[in-house]
């Protein structure tokens, strides 16, 4: 079987992660923690599943201090969850309003050994719970630990990556890449923002993405003013310039990057832009090494969009964490100040508005490695490619 080939993760894989979050428990004084939603419970448990798209019913997932999680789930999930390496499974017949979970959850929380007397959960910065409110309110009640935020402990903690994590967004990378090599041969003036990325999205798919939940588009003559939107029933004019933006997905570890083309042609200023963020990227590679910060990414970068003429940048950061998500802590601003570790997979993804209503945004993936960084994504041309 091909490493392209390779799916999933070793069982060593999850008792490294768990290992390293009792460690952490340990320092933060916590008796167990509670997941509840998609991308940490998969995370520690291995339970890969559609279903989540059901907002039915809710998941819990228990990391105690000591020895491996208890999974405490709707019974429609019982097998699947029978398929990873969790052998505490503990069900009830779901949706049940009346109780959807809460004594079950309660019991194997109050039934762990109480050496601090606290449990976290993820109450934080940039998480949430997936259950309702109430029944959050009631669960509190009924355990017998004070419940305290280990939001941020979490995101630490997933944001160093594995060698098999990152692998596996080398090769999303790998398939992102293909696909948007393919853009100038089939994008022409006349199409829509949606037709090209119909087909780009069928070529992700066909190269081996499994699923493409992200891609979005934004056009208009010599520029464009937004890079959240559409793609719309908008069709592409000469003198306009597209963005594409992509999260693609393979096995359940995202890619995130952009690409600009200008159709017939693009005035100076716009190129001057591309120029500009492509420069600034490198700037950003260069100091994305560890013992920096990510304000040192967001200051080498930004420095040359600023000594470019930037007017601003509305987007508010220049690049962030990738991997299980779209995006992930960190955040390159001014006053983030991560510390660069290796194993982090990070996107670098200068932004500028450089004249009222156009901005031009660039974005590529990397890892900090031992001894600087990693190209994950292979790199935009330093020109922009003008579709004729």
């Amino acid at each position: 079987m091909s490493e392209f080939s390779l799916r999933g993760f070793e069982v060593s894989e999850f008792e490294s992660r768990t290992a390293r979050l009792q460690k952490v428990m340990h320092e933060q004084k916590v008796d167990a923690v509670l997941f509840t939603t998609e991308p940490n419970v998969r995370y520690f448990s291995g339970f890969f599943t559609q279903f989540w798209h059901s907002p039915t019913r809710p998941w819990f997932l228990i990391v105690p201090l000591e020895g491996k999680p208890i999974a405490v789930i709707p019974e429609i999930g019982a097998t699947g969850m029978a398929a990873t390496w969790i052998d505490d499974i503990r069900t009830w017949a779901s949706p049940c309003p009346e109780d959807d979970g809460i004594s079950l959850v309660a019991k194997a929380m109050n039934d762990l050994p109480k050496k601090y007397g606290r449990v976290g959960a993820t109450l934080g910065i940039e998480s949430y719970l997936r259950m309702p409110t109430n029944n959050f309110l009631e669960l509190r009640d009924k355990v017998e630990s004070e419940f305290v935020d280990v939001a941020l402990a979490i995101h630490n903690l997933r944001q160093i990556k594995s060698a098999a994590e990152i692998n596996k967004t080398r090769q999303i990378c790998r398939i992102t890449n293909q696909a948007f090599d393919l853009i100038p041969n089939y994008a022409k003036t006349g199409m829509t923002e949606r037709e090209i990325c119909k087909q780009f999205r069928i070529d992700m798919l066909s190269a081996g993405a499994d699923e493409c939940p992200y891609i979005i588009a934004g056009s208009g003559p010599d520029g464009y003013d937004s890079i959240i939107m559409g793609p719309t029933d908008r069709a592409l004019n000469d003198g306009d310039v597209l963005i594409i933006d992509t999260g693609a997905v393979r096995d359940g570890y995202f890619s995130d990057f952009d690409r600009n083309w200008a159709f017939g042609s693009a005035s100076e200023e716009t190129l001057a832009a591309y120029r500009a963020t492509w420069e600034a990227t490198t700037k950003g590679f260069e100091a994305a090494k560890p013992g920096n910060t990510t304000t040192d990414i967001y200051n080498a970068m930004w420095s040359v969009l600023e000594a470019a003429g930037a007017l601003g940048n509305d987007v508010g950061r220049i690049g962030h964490g990738l991997g299980m998500e779209l995006t992930e802590r960190p955040s390159h601003t001014a006053s983030d100040n991560t510390l660069l570790v290796p194993g982090m997979v990070l996107t670098l993804e200068p932004g500028m508005n450089y004249a009222p209503g156009k901005q031009m945004v660039h974005e590529e993936n990397i890892v900090i490695t031992e001894d600087g960084a990693e190209w994950l994504t292979e790199r935009a041309a330093p020109e922009m490619i003008i579709i004729k």
